[in-house]
């Protein structure tokens, strides 16, 4: 049955207009003011809230398989479209790791029958399995994910003739952590040696610091540039960084690109006194200035797109003191829409320029088919937002698996009343209904 959203402010490509949206089946067909259709139709009444493009998150660790102590993909899924997250891409860090294209389409399958929002999953770079990289189906795929710097098992790649060859050969997007390894070992062994009683949090950031960060990226991109590799370099977190990346190419036309993490942009280093390891996370919350410059570039489009980096651990595994003991990484997807509304709400950026970083951007980047925007057409994938309900994070609302959260008693101003999934009103006010998540399709042309 059709739907329409009236009197509704659609932001959308930069503008804010109160109108009207029509659903027919899994697509947008109409965005325009009093539209009228015949026959039998839903209408809900948008006045006094906001629609938005649903959120496409091109970063979270799911944990499946093999991590399902930890999440798994039904219930991070259902954390993400409650959040207004409807559609993700999921990296290859698991158990068995995602490096061969039977597991990679055996994660499809998973996500097949499990998931609530639209998927994708990376293919994960090793040193030895070049040419599995280079099967990857890249309509179906949204990219190869190497990790230059700290993983699990064997997926650091740290062979310099490999990544040569990697950006060379392999057709596909890659995406890649940046951090130096030789110099974090070093940083992690001077530590040691200065705190032998117990690293404190607070030198996280010392050790996984902006030069460990600086020297990969930079070597991705000079990798990138000697082989015109499309190149995606994930949360960056430092000054220094920024510099590495252009304002001055529109998006579509950029052959290296970036991602700003929204715990990047919302902790810095001051509050490891008080929230401790519950904070550490790889690439490192940096210090104000550092915020502050990400800040920056995120609004001059230095840096291109918001993520979550999701990454759940458990109570036991994220709230050990010690630092060495302690797992990296924060859970944010079911959140990530309502801080970054509250970053808005607070003049740090124009919620017009919010639905491009988290929404548009993500969508030209990865040349996602049909999706992204509030236009005709396209997918009706949309988050229906009430301006005027608060919402605060506490144990009984936290859907994923892990049961905790950073952002524990932090109230937002902002709820998430509806989320569509192609088409069907998939989330309203705290109730999973109809699932209709699809595999997200890449433009290869």
């Amino acid at each position: 049955m059709k739907q329409i959203i009236r009197n509704v402010l659609v932001v959308n490509d930069l503008k804010s207009v109160i109108t009207d949206v029509l659903i027919d089946n899994h697509r947008i067909e109409r965005v325009d003011s009093n539209i009228q259709v015949d026959g039998n139709y839903t209408e809900i009444n948008g006045e006094g809230k906001i629609l938005i493009p649903g959120i496409i998150d091109d970063q979270v660790h799911f944990r499946e398989p093999g991590l399902t102590h930890k999440a798994n993909i039904y219930s991070e899924s259902r954390a993400a479209l409650a959040g207004g997250v409807t559609s993700y891409m999921e990296m290859p860090n698991v158990n068995p790791q995602t490096t061969t294209i039977e597991l990679l389409e055996a994660k499809n399958e998973i996500g097949r029958q499990n998931s609530a929002v639209n998927y994708s999953f990376f293919l994960g770079a090793t040193n030895n399995n070049l040419e599995e990289l280079k099967k990857i189906d890249t309509e179906w795929t949204c990219g190869v994910k190497i990790f230059m710097g700290s993983s699990t098992g064997d997926m650091l790649v740290d062979d310099s003739n490999i990544l040569n060859r990697i950006f060379k050969e392999v057709p596909s997007l890659i995406a890649t952590h940046c951090e130096c390894e030789s110099r974090v070992k070093s940083r992690l062994e001077e530590a040691k040696t200065k705190f032998p009683n117990g690293i404190p949090a607070s030198q996280h950031p010392i050790i996984r610091d902006e030069i460990a960060c600086y020297l990969s990226s930079s070597f991705a991109i000079d990798l990138a540039k000697k082989y015109d590799t499309r190149l995606h370099i994930l949360h960056i977190t430092s000054e220094k960084e920024t510099h590495l990346f252009r304002s001055d190419i529109p998006l579509n036309k950029k052959r290296i690109t970036s991602e700003v993490c929204v715990h990047h942009l919302h902790f810095d280093s001051s509050q490891y006194d008080t929230l401790e390891n519950q904070i550490k996370c790889n690439p490192a919350i940096k210090t104000k200035a550092d915020q502050d410059a990400l800040w920056n570039a995120l609004l001059n489009d230095q840096l291109d797109i918001i993520a979550t980096d999701h990454a759940p651990h458990t109570i036991e595994e994220k709230f050990d003191k010690d630092y060495l003991k302690c797992h990296a990484g924060l859970p944010l997807v079911q959140h990530s829409l309502q801080l970054m509304l509250q970053k808005v709400q607070e003049g740090k950026i124009s919620i017009e320029k919010m639905v491009q970083k988290m929404c548009h951007n993500p969508a030209i980047l990865f040349n996602v088919v049909d999706r992204g925007f509030i236009q005709e057409g396209y997918f009706a994938d949309l988050v229906l937002i009430d301006p005027n309900k608060d919402y605060t994070v506490n144990k009984s609302n936290i859907l994923y698996k892990c049961g905790w959260s950073p952002l524990e008693n932090t109230t937002f101003q902002h709820s998430i009343d509806s989320v569509w999934v192609n088409g069907t009103k998939s989330y309203e006010k705290g109730n999973f209904l109809e699932l209709n998540p699809m595999r997200l399709q890449f433009n290869t042309k």
